[in-house]
């Protein structure tokens, strides 16, 4: 995820509107989650949308030739932060149905464990890894931050600290598999 803010040009204002972009290369279905830990985080330091924040989205719907022009886009809106979600390449091919890996394990039987729940949304059995949504949530710290006149380049740069352990029991299921009880119970999320 990148935050990016343009130079400091004038004080923090009170009572001020703030209009944050948001760039994503996914469709805004599969980022909806991340929006919406986003929105929290903002929530909980005190903003409130469409009194003290405003936010302008735009999705290339996986398209990364898109790219460049939703985001010079968002820059012409003169917003006072962007938030690009993830190198956007990477994602791209990523996102590129991480569906299909999910169909292929499935298929030649193989119980795989992947490092994001996306992937056990699109079929596939399990994920241990970063939570995303948190790391929205986290970033709203950031944006905060730098709304109160911290420069970007200033601030130190985080580890995830929550990571979580989703199961899906479906998969499981069509693949012979039986999940111990302790592991369900561990697990952030069960998908039935």
């Amino acid at each position: 995820m990148l935050l990016a803010a343009p130079p400091a040009t004038e004080g923090q204002q009170t009572g001020k509107v703030w209009r944050i972009g948001y760039l994503s290369i996914s469709p805004r279905e599969s980022v909806a989650h991340l929006l919406k830990a986003l929105q929290e985080g903002l929530r909980e330091l005190g903003y409130s949308e469409g009194r003290s924040v405003v936010f302008e989205h735009r999705f290339a719907d996986g398209t990364l030739a898109r790219l460049p022009e939703l985001a010079a886009d968002l820059v012409s809106l003169r917003m006072n932060i962007i938030v690009a979600h993830g190198a956007t390449s990477t994602r791209a091919v990523k996102d590129a149905n991480r569906t299909l890996i999910a169909n292929l394990a499935a298929r030649h039987r193989l119980p795989a464990i992947f490092p994001e729940r996306e992937f056990v949304d699109a079929g596939g059995l399990m994920s241990y890894g970063a939570s995303l949504s948190d790391q929205f949530h986290r970033a709203a710290t950031y944006i905060d931050k730098i709304l109160k006149g911290a420069k970007p380049a200033d601030l130190p740069i985080e580890q995830p600290t929550k990571f979580e352990l989703v199961i899906n029991v479906k998969t499981a299921k069509a693949l012979g598999l039986t999940i111990s009880p302790s592991l369900l119970g561990r697990a952030d999320e069960v998908i039935q």
